[in-house]
């Protein structure tokens, strides 16, 4: 049923799990403040991945299993999750139902016979990209259990596709790989960053080092970032944890520091002190760089990617070819031998982070699905 103009639609967003706060769960926040009476919901939920202005999100049974578990891990309730999902309280009740999307929320169409619209974060890179998968599993048991749930995730993902009203993607690369993938065209609605929390501050100088922030994951290319400082001779800061660091502790030399996770004073403290930021992995859109350009860094990302649509060349930065491992180090450490800070104006990187403040986003989906209950 479609909500009349002059009556604020009823809207549920669903998500895939709220087990730690990230991107997409600051995307779901942002969801809500676009339609501030609508309900979450998620079939694994932690209270200590909501923050406000998120204030209840709905969970299910598997909340109570993922408590019952010391929330030691979610990953071995994952394949349970299609089934929760397709039996969320959800039929009759709503206008519309907003999916964020990675591998299967979008099992919610099944539980309504309201609009679907699928804000699609990617379809499951590791479930239809053989390439990530093997450089995301861990061990022999770790590549067996990837490949059965990633056999469950692209057989879930195909059978929601044709069921969803629409799809709107959070860049043009995941765009292509939607209609690669699923079969489907989506329209491109960047994902908001938080720019007000990020500044320039035009009393710091910058100085003589480049920045890798994320977390320190294989397909992120922090190993890169570090091979092309040492090729260059240039000094590399990293800001972040995770699972490859004690690899990339056996690469690193003596150019490159370690700060481990930091609060956000701390990374923009890096952000407005170093010459460019580094992106040598290639992601689904990539919130960092937008964070590093509010503070008015220059950007140097590998040209593929979200980084397509975030880092303009001559600009706020550039790109990097995409190719071999030992090309893109050698790419990269060219560009960071040859970069000119003076090339660059703090004041127009900054004005082009604005164009992915979160008001923006908010008024591109609330047209985006008020155009949907009107047709």
């Amino acid at each position: 049923m479609t909500a009349p103009r002059s009556v604020a639609p009823r809207i549920a967003i669903v998500h895939e799990r709220f087990t730690e706060y990230g991107g997409s769960e600051a995307v779901v926040a942002e969801l809500h403040e676009t339609w501030p009476g609508s309900e979450v919901f998620a079939p694994i939920v932690d209270p200590s991945g909501i923050r406000p202005p998120l204030r209840q999100v709905h969970g299910t049974w598997l909340s109570r299993a993922y408590a019952g578990t010391g929330r030691r891990s979610h990953a071995p309730l994952l394949p349970l999750a299609p089934r929760a999902l397709r039996r969320l309280p959800l039929d009759g009740r709503f206008d519309a139902v907003v999916i964020s999307h990675h591998a299967f929320a979008t099992q919610a169409a099944f539980a309504t016979e309201a609009p679907t619209i699928a804000y699609v974060h990617s379809p499951a890179r590791w479930a239809w990209d053989p390439g990530f998968r093997a450089q995301e599993a861990g061990g022999r048991a770790g590549r067996f259990a990837l490949a059965a749930l990633g056999a469950l995730a692209r057989r879930c993902e195909s059978r929601a596709a044709p069921r969803l009203t629409h799809v709107i993607a959070n860049s043009h690369a995941v765009a292509d790989r939607v209609r690669d993938w699923w079969g489907r065209p989506a329209t491109v609605i960047n994902p908001p960053v938080d720019i007000h929390r990020f500044t320039p501050d035009p009393g710091v100088e910058r100085e003589d080092f480049f920045l890798f922030a994320g977390r320190l994951v294989p397909y992120k290319r922090p190993d890169l970032a570090i091979r092309a400082a040492q090729r260059a001779g240039c000094r590399l800061v990293i800001v972040g944890d995770g699972r490859f660091r004690t690899h990339l502790d056996t690469l690193a030399g003596p150019e490159t520091t370690f700060l481990g996770p930091a609060s956000d004073e701390v990374l923009q403290d890096m952000y407005r002190r170093c010459r460019a930021l580094l992106m040598p992995g290639i992601e689904d859109f990539g919130i960092v760089p937008v964070e590093a350009m509010a503070c008015g860094a220059p950007v140097l990302a590998v040209g593929l990617g979200g980084a397509l649509d975030t880092v303009r060349p001559g600009i706020t930065g550039g790109y990097v070819d995409p190719g071999p491992d030992d090309a893109v180090t050698a790419a990269f450490a060219a560009a960071m031998t040859d970069f000119a800070p003076a090339a660059y104006d703090p004041a127009e990187i900054r004005a082009h982070a604005t164009t992915f403040a979160p008001a923006a986003f908010r008024a591109r989906m609330s047209d985006a699905v008020a155009q949907i209950l009107d047709n």
